[in-house]
């Protein structure tokens, strides 16, 4: 009895279980116990008080735990470390630092786990300035050589776009642990430096540094986002030697290396050597198989098998199925994965519902894409332009333009690639002067600059309208006319009889691609129909000199 009633035994008691339900994430039963600690005769103390915050933060209640912190009559550093934390780890940088802030006005000097916490707050709001700031404090500080404050800080500089800084942060770093080199590894491989990420996975081994997963994790990734096969192999003989091998995130990622190098025999023997295949290894192969369509059965019969075995499944996955049943245009299957979307996936994966619009475009099943379109919960920007693409493919141009006002209705900004599908669409429904209306608008109200696909659409629509002298005119006013641009006119020059045009055309597009025998043959076959038959010989010879290289084709029927 003298345990319960006796109040630094009871506040002890109470910490210990606080600590328990942290353990067992017994949220309810923790709450139990700060009721009984509200009823008690004595408010908690300091220890107990920051113990309570701690609580809360680590479910992410940290509503409660600012409450308890606003009701603590003193304060240590530990209870203001905790608070900052708990608002850095549930997402609420800004509120982590302004208590930081508010921590130093108070006269509470910041330890080494405040800094880390107040770097990942900064990283937070991808703010450099203010990471500078506490960077310049930490370094002035008893923590200058602290390697877990030096860790967050290259992270933050990381995260906010300065790799340079972080690298500086590293080179100068006295000692250097696992965790250093992985926070700067992960940092380029997240910032697309790739090649550095090689280098510094070299260095690391020179300097005998051991690796552990999570290090293997970022080598892989930029070994597969470069696709470097043998740097994979060797990773993977290195993870074999240090006893790697069994852990699921490095074997996940060793299928993802693999499969994204185009091994896919290795990444598949990978998959099979494992006792338990788990999602993330799955998701790794059938996305590798989504990109050669040789695989794509192989893709389908692993998924039927992963559903037999009960393995979870997720939209990333489902939504890799749905691109290689687009591909293949395999409607069958895909209308079977849009029944076990319905039965078994929750509503609103945007990502996911774009990838069933896009395979049911892509079989020409407007109505069913349409349909699909229709029952999103949330459209994006992809949805809408995956809609206006599928029908501007199926000569339905006068459709695309009402769905893109409805677009433009509802708010959302279009893109670039919105701007291309609506351009064909027009291009391929004789829409010319809405597409020209599209065309200026996207540079003047969205401020998109047009790419040379677009100047190519543009060239289209105006020479599929007769325009020939408007057309050629744009293709002038490019800096870099290709021979997209070139082919567009000459096709049109050719279907409107346009010889002069036609000629100064041909002349540019074999001078940019002179290996290429359409443009020969459209030329030959623009002088046979203006019974201009020494020319289209001539243009013929040139056609069967560019064509001598060739093989011939042939066929197995």
């Amino acid at each position: 009895m003298s345990l319960v009633n006796g109040p630094k035994p009871a506040a002890a008691l109470y910490s210990s279980l606080l600590q328990s339900c942290i353990g067992s994430n017994a949220f309810r039963q923790g709450r139990s116990v700060h009721h009984r600690i509200v009823a008690s005769a004595s408010p908690p103390d300091l220890h107990l008080g920051t113990k309570l915050v701690i609580f809360y933060s680590h479910f992410g209640d940290v509503a409660s735990a600012r409450g308890v912190f606003d009701g603590m009559p003193h304060r240590s550093v530990v209870s203001w470390t905790a608070m900052v934390s708990g608002y850095a780890r549930n997402g609420r940088p800004r509120e982590a630092l302004e208590l930081f802030a508010l921590m130093l006005r108070s006269g509470a000097r910041p330890n080494q786990f405040t800094f880390g916490s107040v770097a990942s707050a900064c990283a937070g709001v991808r703010c450099g300035r203010t990471g500078g700031q506490v960077h310049a404090r930490a370094a002035k500080g008893r923590f200058a050589g602290d390697m877990f404050v030096q860790s967050a800080l290259m992270d933050m500089h990381l995260r906010c776009g300065s790799v340079a800084d972080a690298t500086k942060l590293f080179a100068a770093m006295e000692q250097k642990d696992v965790v250093s080199w992985n926070a700067l590894l992960r940092g380029f491989v997240e910032r697309g430096h790739h090649s550095d990420a090689l280098g510094l996975f070299s260095s690391m081994l020179r300097d005998v540094m051991l690796p552990d997963h999570f290090t293997f994790g970022s080598a892989l990734k930029a070994c597969g986002a470069v696709r470097m096969l043998s740097n994979v192999e060797l990773i993977h003989a290195c993870i074999i030697k240090l006893g790697y091998w069994c852990e699921k995130v490095v074997t996940g990622s060793l299928i993802d290396s693999y499969a994204k190098c185009r091994s896919l025999s290795s990444a598949r023997a990978i998959y099979d050597s494992m006792y338990e295949p788990d999602l993330v290894s799955s998701t790794a192969l059938i996305s590798g198989y989504s990109t050669d369509k040789n695989h794509s059965e192989d893709a389908l019969k692993l998924f039927c098998k992963i559903h037999r075995n009960g393995s979870r499944v997720d939209g990333v996955l489902l939504s890799s199925l749905l691109g290689i049943c687009a591909n293949v245009a395999s409607l069958k299957f895909g209308t079977q994965i849009h029944a076990f979307m319905c039965k078994k996936q929750p509503m609103g994966d945007a990502a996911l519902d774009n990838a069933l619009v896009d395979m049911y475009a892509k079989a020409g099943e407007i109505s069913d894409a349409r349909r699909a379109f229709d029952e999103m919960p949330y459209r994006d920007v992809i949805s809408w332009t995956s809609l206006i693409t599928a029908c501007g493919k199926n000569g339905l141009g006068e459709d695309a333009v009402t769905l893109f006002d409805r677009m433009e209705e509802d708010g959302v900004k279009p893109n670039d690639v919105t701007f291309l599908s609506l351009l064909s669409a027009c291009s391929h429904s004789g829409l010319m002067n809405k597409g020209m209306e599209y065309f200026t608008s996207m540079m003047s109200k969205y401020g998109i600059d047009p790419r040379a696909e677009h100047y190519s659409s543009a060239i289209d629509l105006l020479a599929r309208g007769g325009q020939l002298k408007d057309a050629w005119q744009l293709v002038q006013k490019n800096v870099e006319p290709n021979s997209s641009m070139y082919g567009a006119m000459l096709g049109a020059c050719k279907m409107h009889g346009n010889m002069p045009l036609g000629e100064a055309t041909a002349k540019n597009l074999f001078t940019i691609d002179p290996g290429n025998s359409v443009n020969y043959a459209a030329l030959a076959n623009m002088y046979a129909e203006s019974c201009l038959w020494e020319d289209a010989q001539r243009t013929r010879k040139l056609l069967s000199e560019t064509s001598k290289a060739k093989e011939a084709g042939c066929s197995v029927i």
